[in-house]
């Protein structure tokens, strides 16, 4: 049963129990508060400042870089430094923070674990205050975890670095209010980390690491930045203890990259091309241009000229300020079959050798099946190098804003727009029942692919846009469609499993924020209505 708990200025909605008290210790929820009632209200407008600049856009702006802050961009500095545990990062891998995940990712062939509190979670209130309690038994070496089988996972000598990826500025933590508001996402989960685990982190020969992803302006960046300090500055350490890259991942972000790295440069390591976020917030930023329409999201690869130009320019951007490069996701799923899996092994070396030979310091993988090949590339290129910082690109053709604008060609098909209704509604069906991070047609889906999915039926409705067949696709089209997929997913997973999840409301979610006249910035905002 549901009850309130108000403590100094926050409230509580959910019962506390065993693991609560672990993570909400006093001193914890001291240091949330201070961090809460500073800076809650600086982020409010953050976000106000992105509606502004967004109706600017959708009023027929364009972005582009910022001629106020030409200083930054041509200055001579560089960021503070990167630590030695964090100079060879070669392969990460992400995964949510659940148990099981953790353990297998600290174990894989990889240099880093990057622990997921966004895009791949469902943050539901369990799943949340077990997340901390995961990553503490893990920084202390005292994680273990046995199936219903009785097979014991625990952790291997010597596992990957420890990055926890906190919420994004506009995710809020519904279960905690503060001046009857919900507090935000990303401070809940940083606050709670690092309290618990900067101590044992540092003794490890580590130290308090972050991903900080949806970035969009160096406003946010510089307010990360100040809460780091805050934070340094409260535990009494030294500037640039704790660490942060930031993802690249919005199409505002990628014309201040210079910008953001200053803003953070005490405490900036890296930027990331977190590409699938990156293409859903190109159609997303442009929903109003209708010369910006991308076709089918399998058309959209990154030898693609405006993703190519982008992956460019942050390689360029990061070495000349002494920070690291690192390349995109490899959603792909190991298979089974011996001749599908050699085809997307064979997918995943290429993309891995475009990236390093760009000059990418490392890369994600979404399956540990994946490290090998990805370890194979880098070591072939790196050789003996811990990293590629050596590489400038500086002899690299300027890459102005239409190069970063550029819509790419390719089709539009009935076949890309089915597979997009299906993998959305199994993906809204599955966050909403608390899994984030979910297999479906041989990738492993987490948000922002199926962003994509949903925002590009959006926009092809949005501007009458008609497929290769000849058919305009409108609300009615898509509605039918839907309609019809559904059914596939209901032969597809069986009836015992489609009567007993949630799909016919994950249907009418992608319905309403597929055929809406304003499109929705996120689907998790209204699925989070949805989450326990």
């Amino acid at each position: 049963m549901t009850q309130q708990v108000v403590d100094g200025e926050l409230t509580f909605t959910q019962c506390v129990g065993a693991a609560e008290n672990e993570v909400l210790t006093d001193e914890a929820k001291e240091f949330l508060t201070e961090l809460v009632s500073r800076f809650s209200s600086r982020r409010d407008a953050l976000l106000a400042d992105r509606n502004t600049w967004q109706k600017k856009i959708d009023a027929g702006l364009l972005p582009d870089f910022i001629s106020e802050t030409s200083s930054i961009r041509d200055g001579n500095w560089k960021i503070r430094g990167i630590p030695q545990d964090l100079q060879d990062r070669r392969v990460e891998i992400t995964g949510p923070v659940e148990r099981k995940m953790v353990i297998n990712a600290l174990n894989a062939n990889v240099k880093v674990f990057m622990a997921d509190f966004e895009d791949s979670l469902a943050p539901s209130w369990e799943k949340v205050i077990d997340g901390q309690l995961n990553l503490r038994d893990a920084i202390n070496g005292t994680i273990s975890y046995t199936n219903e089988a009785g097979k014991i996972y625990q952790l291997k000598p010597n596992p990957a670095v420890l990055i926890c990826r906190v919420r994004g500025l506009h995710l809020p933590e519904k279960h905690i209010l503060w001046e009857d508001k919900p507090i935000p996402g990303g401070l809940f989960d940083f606050a709670l980390y690092f309290h618990h685990n900067y101590q044992q982190l540092l003794k490890n020969g580590s130290g308090p690491y972050f991903y900080l992803p949806k970035t969009q302006s160096w406003q946010e960046a510089a307010w990360w930045s100040d809460v780091f300090s805050y934070t340094e500055d409260r535990y009494q350490l030294p500037r640039g203890t704790i660490k942060a890259t930031v993802l690249i991942e919005t199409l505002p972000a990628v014309f201040q990259m210079h910008e953001i790295l200053y803003h953070l440069r005490d405490h900036v390591v890296g930027l990331n091309c977190g590409r699938w976020d990156y293409i859903f917030s190109y159609i997303k930023t442009l929903k109003n241009h209708g010369d910006s329409v991308l076709p089918d999201r399998q058309s959209v690869t990154m030898d693609k000229s405006f993703l190519s130009a982008y992956s460019r320019l942050l390689i360029k951007t990061c070495h000349h300020r002494g920070a690291f490069a690192m390349g995109g996701m490899a959603a792909f799923i190991p298979s089974k079959d011996t001749e599908e899996n050699t085809r997307v092994l064979n997918r995943v070396r290429a993309d891995k050798e475009l990236e390093a030979t760009n000059g990418h310091d490392g890369t994600w993988v979404a399956h540990p099946g994946l490290a090998d090949t990805a370890m194979d590339v880098f070591n072939r290129i790196l050789g003996d190098k811990p990293n590629q910082l050596s590489v400038t690109r500086e002899s690299d053709a300027e890459i102005d804003a239409k190069a970063l604008l550029e819509p790419c060609t390719g089709e539009r098909t009935e076949e890309g727009m089915r597979a997009n209704i299906r993998v959305a509604v199994q993906y809204i069906e599955a966050w909403i029942s608390g899994n984030g991070c979910v297999p479906i047609y041989g990738l492993m889906e987490d948000a922002a692919t199926a962003e994509i999915s949903r925002t590009s039926i959006w926009q092809w409705i949005h501007h009458g846009k008609s497929l290769n067949n000849g058919q305009k696709i409108t609300k009615d089209f898509f509605n039918r469609l839907l309609e019809e997929e559904l059914q596939v997913i209901r032969k597809e997973l069986g009836e015992p499993r489609f009567n007993a999840g949630r799909f016919t409301e994950a249907a009418q979610l992608m319905q309403r924020i597929t055929t809406q006249d304003e499109l929705i910035d996120f689907l998790t905002l209204p699925g989070y209505a949805l989450l326990a």
